[in-house]
């Protein structure tokens, strides 16, 4: 095996380019207005999303502390987690980042974030993951490759 990465080559923080997007959207949307109107049922959809989806985001983080290793982006993991909600995706927070992501833009009542979502995908798959994925394949090597070919990336 080769010498393992030490941490990611992270290159941007990834709660940052969520944030960054939905900002955008913001701004976008009071000075170039893409709105559809937040109706009841759009305001609640918008509140379960960001409640699933930081409940999602605070049950990855357990298990990731659960089994002594970090979340942070820019270290280096100790240990492969496969339990908890890592059994079902690889990406599980970044799945709740995503999942809050749409919450907020039912919310906000506007289609910017929409606009937005394939940039910050895109950043994110290969500025974030892309970089945790090879640091993870260098340091577990066949048993991060079994737990690709068991689970999928995002679900």
């Amino acid at each position: 095996m080769t010498d393992p990465i030490r941490r990611p080559r992270t290159l941007a923080p990834p709660p940052l380019v969520y944030a960054v997007g939905l900002i955008a959207s913001w701004w976008l949307e009071h000075h170039y207005p893409l709105g559809f109107g937040v109706s009841p049922l759009l305001h609640t959809l918008g509140w379960a999303g960001v409640g699933l989806g930081g409940a999602l985001m605070l049950w990855a983080a357990f298990t990731i502390w659960c089994h002594h290793t970090t979340v942070n982006p820019y270290k280096g993991a100790s240990e492969l987690v496969t339990s908890g909600p890592f059994a079902f995706s690889r990406n599980p927070i970044y799945l709740a980042d995503v999942v809050i992501y749409l919450g907020v833009m039912l919310l906000i009542g506007s289609l910017w974030p929409l606009v937005f979502a394939p940039l910050v995908w895109v950043i994110v798959r290969y500025g974030v993951i892309a970089h945790e994925e090879a640091h993870l394949r260098a340091k577990f090597g066949a048993s991060y490759n079994d737990y690709c070919a068991r689970v999928r990336r995002w679900i």
